[in-house]
């Protein structure tokens, strides 16, 4: 072949070039190949073959997605024409087969037959396995932790056990091995503590201790020491105090000055123990030690326990100084003290605090400050409460310093609270003039205090049986705060004083339905429902009252008198005998042997009903009935001498009655004593000259004398 010119090279590439911009409609055969005019783009590069759309078939043509095809120097029209793309370079058509008509698989993925199985894993080297064990016990310890944040303190501690079994068993492996180079030090150290941790969470104290020991005492763990804390928190709670003092002064010697916080808390730990050891002095010293550093190192149970040391050693300057670090003591999140928490103490008796106060749409956050924040109330109430009636020369001077200084600090409410305690303390000195003067104050203030104070004075008024004001601050009382439960029962009571019984109940019923476990509210509905005859609904509300006492002598009572109206002798001797034989019940009340006498007696056991009359005499002998049933008694056994001293004690008890002595000389008669009987008639006779029975008595001891003198 001869070599072309330069000038037939260059006229190839341009009929080459040509070729390349040539343009065929794809599915219209027979239609010519159509050449691209340059002429209306005035030499500007053609437009994308992928933007040409065909006119043929009526304009139902579709966009060409394949540039004409090259078939050499000049043949453009060839069916077996070199395809321009890269797809149809692979041999992939839009029909998707290729040019033998078979599916398009380049990779032959289709031909299942041919496909070669997965290939099995080679078997673990011994280091891989080792390291899935050390994966493995890192899954337990975390599910151990997680386990016991559940709450499920068993489970965890199992998974603790099991993750230290398999611990021992790796290095064990790894000695053997020869690997002792790739012993996991930290990882023991985490199964170790995890296993302690979980131990001490079940209250396995002794074998907490154990491992703790082992781990503060390896050189291994630099940080070890500082878990002498959870030692002495152990030691703590075993009410050793010493070893726990021992442990928390070694932790603190281990914490760096830098950690503060947890110095702090460490020692506040041991002004605890020193507390709980009785070692006043000591406890006071670790608790000044935390002021020396600021007041923010000291939580309200730190300041509250302060003053409680003042107050054991009597100084009464020191409790003033400490009750003022107590109002000035600042945590995160109560500087702001919210005015609604701060009575929350006089309230929560009616319902329950937290559940109140917690308004639709508080977060978790706000509902941790409200906690805190009734916390500190209730330890700055208790406080004053404390102090106030010993830190000076007069109760009442006492708690006027209190009240002040709790206003002057931004305590308002809580010192309205001190306010009804100083009313409390008039009542318990029976001082009812003042206390009435006290809390008549709160009538002008706030409804909330005024609701409170109204409550107290209703129930003043009432003991002193001024049912009319008491029914007036009642309704003042329930007007401020309709859901005071303890203010319906008090209007309650004035109903049933003004034997308004069925309002009464009605009253009570409203009561419980404030607050379902008010006690008094439950109590009086039983006795207004006995008092109406209604015994089945009494013995109801008696039932549900049992339920939540579990051992109330009162209540108990009531059951048993329910069940003996009710003609239910066996089950009212059954809650007698267990208000006799309870362990907090009532074994020397003569009323109840009493009563259980007279259910023997019913049911005909003679015995049974003597022995616990009896017993009844010795614990309260001026029961009328129950002298007379044993004197009765004494005379039906023909035992005239015993019978006596019964009928005697009755003469004494009812000196007017002149039966009783009767009585006495009848047994005088009856024993053949007869002088000792005539004397008695006699003196009988001299004091009621009228009794008919005396009279016929003496004329018949005295025919009995003359016949036996006779027959001598």
């Amino acid at each position: 072949m001869s070599m072309m010119s330069f000038t037939e090279t260059s006229q190839l590439l341009q009929k080459e070039l040509m070729n390349d911009y040539s343009y065929r409609v794809d599915g219209i055969p027979g239609q010519n190949d159509s050449q691209y005019d340059f002429n209306h783009v005035q030499c500007q590069p053609p437009p994308s073959a992928y933007m040409q759309r065909t006119a043929a078939g009526g304009g139902g043509g579709r966009m060409s997605a394949m540039p004409a095809s090259r078939g050499g120097f000049g043949a453009r029209q060839t069916e077996t024409a070199r395809p321009m793309t890269s797809n149809r370079g692979a041999g992939y058509t839009a029909a998707g087969k290729g040019p033998n008509g078979k599916v398009f698989d380049p990779l032959n993925q289709g031909d299942k037959a041919t496909a070669k199985p997965l290939e099995k894993k080679a078997e673990l080297s011994p280091e891989e396995k080792l390291r899935e064990m050390e994966k493995e016990i890192h899954r337990l310890v975390e599910q151990s932790a997680i386990t016991r944040e559940q709450g499920n303190l068993r489970e965890a501690l199992e998974k603790a056990k099991e993750a230290g079994k398999k611990e021992r068993q790796l290095c064990r492996l790894r000695e053997q091995q020869n690997l002792l180079d790739q012993l996991n030090v930290d990882l023991t150290y985490a199964v170790c503590l995890n296993l302690a941790i979980q131990h001490q969470a079940n209250d396995n104290d002794n074998e907490a201790l154990t491992i703790y020991t082992q781990i503060v005492k390896n050189k291994q763990y630099p940080f070890s020491g500082r878990f002498r804390v959870n030692m002495g928190n152990i030691y703590f709670k075993q009410e050793k105090w010493t070893a726990a003092i021992k442990m928390y002064r070694m932790a603190l010697d281990q914490i760096p000055n830098n950690v503060q916080a947890i110095r702090f808390k460490i020692m506040r730990n041991i002004g605890h123990s020193f507390f709980k050891m009785h070692q006043f002095p000591d406890a006071i010293d670790s608790y000044e030690n935390l002021l020396m550093h600021g007041a923010q190192h000291l939580d309200f149970k730190t300041g509250f326990n302060l003053i409680l040391c003042y107050y054991a050693l009597g100084d009464k300057e020191k409790m003033k100084s400490g009750f003022l670090k107590l109002l000035n003591i600042e945590q995160v999140g109560l500087e702001d003290f919210d005015e609604e928490e701060e009575l929350e103490l006089g309230q929560s008796e009616n319902k329950d605090a937290a559940t109140r106060n917690l308004t639709e749409g508080d977060d978790a956050l706000r509902e941790d400050i409200k906690r805190r924040q009734r916390e500190a109330a209730r330890f700055i109430v208790n406080a004053a409460n404390l102090i106030a009636p010993t830190m000076e020369k007069t109760p009442i001077t006492g708690y006027d310093w209190v009240i002040d200084s709790l206003n002057h600090h931004g305590f308002p409410r809580i010192g309205s609270e001190l306010e009804i305690a100083k009313a409390a303390f008039f009542l318990r000195r029976k001082e009812f003039d003042a206390a009435i003067t006290v809390l008549k104050k709160f009538e002008k203030k706030e409804p909330s205090l005024m609701a409170c104070a109204a409550t107290n004075l209703s129930f003043l008024y009432f003991l002193e049986a001024d049912h009319a004001s008491a029914e007036k601050y009642a309704d003042i009382a329930v007007k401020a705060d309709r859901y005071n439960a303890r203010a319906l029962v008090n209007k309650g009571n004035c109903m049933f004083m003004n034997d308004e019984f069925e309002r009464a109940k009605e009253v009570y019923l409203e009561a419980i339905g404030v607050s379902a476990d008010c006690l008094e509210a439950i109590y009086n509905l039983g006795l207004v429902n006995m008092h109406i005859g209604k015994y089945q609904e009494a013995l109801l509300a008696f039932d549900k009252l049992h339920s939540i006492t579990h051992v109330n002598c009162e209540v108990m009572w009531q059951l048993g008198d329910i069940h003996e109206k009710l003609g239910n002798h066996a089950k009212a001797h059954e809650w007698f005998s267990l208000m006799v034989t309870s362990p907090k019940g009532r074994p020397t009340d003569p009323g109840v042997l009493a009563r259980l006498a007279n259910l023997f007696n019913k049911a005909g056991d003679e015995t049974q009903a003597f022995h616990y009359h009896l017993e009844s005499y010795r614990y309260w002998p001026v029961d009328m009935n129950v002298i007379t049933w044993l004197g009765i008694y004494y005379v039906k056994q023909e035992m005239y001498e015993a019978a006596i001293p019964f009928f005697a004690r009755a003469s004494q008890i009812e000196p007017n009655e002149v039966k009783w002595r009767l009585m006495v000389a009848s047994c005088y008669r009856r024993m053949g004593a007869y002088p000792a009987a005539l004397k008695l008639y006699e003196d009988i006779h001299q004091a009621h000259p009228n009794d008919i029975e005396c009279v016929r008595y003496l004329i018949t001891i005295c025919k009995e004398m003359k016949q036996k003198l006779g027959c001598s």
